[in-house]
């Protein structure tokens, strides 16, 4: 799920970056140091969207850094249980497949996948239903759900499935 946040960082500036781009140069390093970035407790930060404060810079000595606290509003991602995402997936093996949702990896172990789908190896592992009719390997589009997620400090783990109505290959790109 997506959420509009506002989050707080100490940003150090060298003084070499002093004067009259100093505001947009504390922006940039800013975007450049977060944007893309997971932390455990709010999720992935996708984007900035906007300063709300920029406060008085206070010298390190010896360094001549400056550290200024910058207050900013931020897009982030985080998956919560039972949430409901489309994926790509990325590996099939025999244990399962991994998928991405954005940053986010989730893996849907061969017992979260339906039964009547088989595992197939080859040069292009997959899983198939008996008919054939439906196939889930590398870059299929999925719908699944996620039932586990583990937050470390920089990543957060997904686990999911496709064993419940309405979820499974959305788009196949064997067919496309």
């Amino acid at each position: 799920m997506f959420f509009h946040i506002v989050l707080q960082r100490n940003m150090q500036l060298h003084p070499r970056h002093f004067g009259r781009n100093l505001r947009e140069n504390l922006v940039s390093k800013l975007m450049k140091d977060v944007e893309g970035t997971c932390s455990g407790r709010h999720g992935f930060i996708v984007a900035i969207t906007g300063i709300e404060n920029i406060g008085k810079g206070l010298i390190s000595d010896g360094t001549g850094f400056v550290t200024f606290p910058v207050k900013y509003q931020c897009v982030v991602f985080r998956p919560f249980k039972g949430e409901i995402l489309e994926a790509i997936v990325t590996m099939v093996n025999k244990m399962g497949f991994f998928a991405e949702a954005g940053p986010v990896q989730i893996f849907v172990s061969n017992h979260l996948i339906p039964d009547d789908m088989e595992f197939q190896s080859g040069d292009m592992p997959n899983y198939t239903t008996s008919d054939g009719s439906v196939k889930i390997q590398k870059d299929s589009e999925v719908r699944l759900k996620i039932i586990g997620t583990r937050v470390d400090a920089t990543e957060i783990f997904c686990i999911g499935t496709i064993k419940d109505d309405f979820l499974g290959v959305i788009n196949d790109p064997a067919t496309a």
